[in-house]
Order: C-alpha cells, then sequence, then structure tokens
C-alpha cells in the first residue's frame, strides 16, 4: 500500500487557526472520499500550548459548521515533521519565516500558505483570531473553507499524477 500524502497546517500557537484548518480540510476530504488518501495534522511555531485543546471559541465556531476539533491537541513543529510531511501549509508570514528558518533547504519547495488556493485575496494571511471578538473566527472559518475546497481540487491532481 501506497504511503499516505501528509498535510500540515501551522500557525503559532496551534490552538486557533492550525487546528480549524485541519479540522476543516480533513472533513472536505472525507466529503471527497480521499480521506483515506491523505492525512492532515497541525502544529504551532512555538510551544505556548503544548498539549492543549483547541481554543474553546475556535471549536465552538467550528462545532457550528459541523466540524469537530475536540480529539485535537497542541503540539510545536518539529524538525521532524519536514521529512513526514509533503505538504506544510502556514497560517500567515511571520510563520512561514518561522517555517523557512527551520526547514532543510531540500525541502523548501512543500512550504506554501493555507489560503494560497485563493489567489489574490486582500490579504494572504489567515487572521489570528485569537485577541478579538467572536466574529474573528468564523471569518477563519470562511477563508479555510475556501481554501480547503480548492486544496482537494489540488490533493486531487497531484495524487492522480503520483498514480500514473
Amino acid at each position: 500500500m501506497a504511503k499516505q500524502y501528509a498535510v500540515l497546517m501551522v500557525c503559532m500557537g496551534n490552538i486557533c487557526r492550525s487546528p480549524t484548518a485541519e479540522g476543516v480540510l480533513r472533513a472536505h476530504l472525507q466529503q471527497a472520499g480521499l480521506a483515506g488518501q491523505v492525512a492532515v495534522d497541525s502544529a504551532g511555531t512555538h510551544g505556548y500550548h503544548i498539549g492543549e485543546a483547541p481554543d474553546p471559541r475556535s471549536s465552538k465556531a467550528a462545532l457550528q459548521r459541523g466540524y469537530d476539533l475536540s480529539a485535537q491537541r497542541a503540539r510545536q513543529v518539529s524538525a521532524a515533521d519536514f521529512q513526514r510531511f509533503d505538504l506544510i501549509l502556514a497560517a500567515d508570514r511571520a510563520n512561514m519565516t518561522a517555517l523557512r528558518a527551520l526547514c532543510p533547504p531540500d525541502r523548501v519547495a512543500r512550504l506554501d500558505f493555507i489560503l494560497a488556493p485563493l489567489g489574490q485575496v486582500p490579504v494572504l494571511e489567515v487572521p489570528d483570531p485569537y485577541y478579538g471578538g467572536a466574529g474573528g473566527f468564523d471569518r477563519v472559518l470562511d477563508l479555510i473553507e475556501q481554501a480547503s475546497a480548492l486544496w482537494v481540487d489540488r490533493l486531487r491532481q497531484t495524487l492522480s499524477m503520483a498514480a500514473d
């Protein structure tokens, strides 16, 4: 059996944006029939919240849209992640800078932004909702849902090419 394609979602603390992105992409892959072919995980560039569940506001907003984040626990990006994951997606430029600093030169092509498929949006970054109100968590979900649908299309193409 072929190795699963693996995607890692990354934000700063791994309690808001990246767990949301993990849950949304996982659900979209499930709906597309690709869950068995693509593994999804998340991590933070900083170790502030290691072992903690996602922020309750993230979990609540996600659950209202049918995404269950309750099994997730925060962890920090490790050197092994650059070997394990085929695609590592950063929530914002600061996360990307941190990833590039850790990433072996031969793995840099695996790095991209969570919102990259959206093209020219006002920002290429998922806004950090941590210090804002509930509306920020809904905005994060809106953006991540749009991007995840497009990531599923890209992953389907990648898997198709790998099978040929």
